[in-house]
C-alpha cells in the first residue's frame, strides 16, 4: 500500500507569477486588461457567449386536470393556484401580443425599405435619361460642328482661292483677292 501512495504523489506544479493587483477606473481600462489577459496565451480558445434567446412562455397546457367550479368545497389552497394559472395566462396574453406588434412594424418597416429602394430607382432612372440626353446633345453639337467646318472647306474651295488665304475666306471678311471673278 505504500508503494501506490507513493506513486500517486504527484510532481508539484510550477509556480505562477505573482502579479499586481490593478484596479480599472473605467470600462476602457477593464476592457484593456481582459484584452491583455487574452494575448497573454494567443492559444487559447477565447469564449464567445452564445446570443441569448427570447424569453417565450411555456405553451398552454393541453388537458387541464384540476379544473376549478364553482363548488362550495374548494379548499383556501386553490385560490393561489388560480391566480398562478392567471397571471401565466395574462402573460402568455401580453407576449402574443407584444410578438403582434413587432411583427407589425417589421412588416411596415420592410414596405417603407421596398417604397424607398422603388423611389431610388426612379430617381435614378430620370438622372440617367438626363444625362443621356445632354450626352447625345453634346454628339449632335459635335457632328454639328464638324459639317459646319466641312462646309466652310467647300465653300473655300469653291471660290477658288490660294490655301494661304482660306482663313481669310473662311472668316468671312470679305471674298478672297486672288479669287478669279
Amino acid at each position: 500500500m505504500a508503494s501506490s501512495a507513493a506513486s500517486s504523489v504527484r510532481p508539484p506544479r510550477p509556480k505562477k507569477e505573482p502579479q499586481a493587483l490593478v484596479i480599472p477606473k473605467n470600462a476602457a481600462e477593464e476592457q484593456k486588461l481582459k484584452l491583455e489577459r487574452l494575448m497573454k496565451n494567443p492559444d487559447k480558445a477565447v469564449p464567445i457567449p452564445e446570443k441569448m434567446s427570447e424569453w417565450a412562455p411555456r405553451p398552454p397546457p393541453e388537458f387541464v386536470r384540476d379544473v376549478m367550479g364553482s363548488s362550495a368545497g374548494a379548499g383556501s389552497g386553490e385560490f393561489h393556484v388560480y391566480r398562478h394559472l392567471r397571471r401565466r395566462e395574462y402573460q402568455r396574453q401580453d407576449y402574443m401580443d407584444a410578438m403582434a406588434e413587432k411583427q407589425k412594424l417589421d412588416a411596415e418597416f420592410q414596405k417603407r425599405l421596398e417604397r424607398n429602394k422603388i423611389a431610388a430607382e426612379e430617381q435614378t432612372a430620370k438622372r440617367r435619361k438626363k444625362r443621356q440626353k445632354l450626352k447625345e446633345k453634346k454628339l449632335l453639337a459635335k457632328k454639328m460642328k464638324l459639317e459646319q467646318k466641312k462646309q466652310k472647306e467647300v465653300s473655300v474651295l469653291a471660290v477658288g482661292c490660294h490655301p494661304a488665304n482660306w482663313k481669310i475666306a473662311v472668316v468671312g471678311r470679305g471674298p478672297c483677292p486672288y479669287a478669279s471673278s
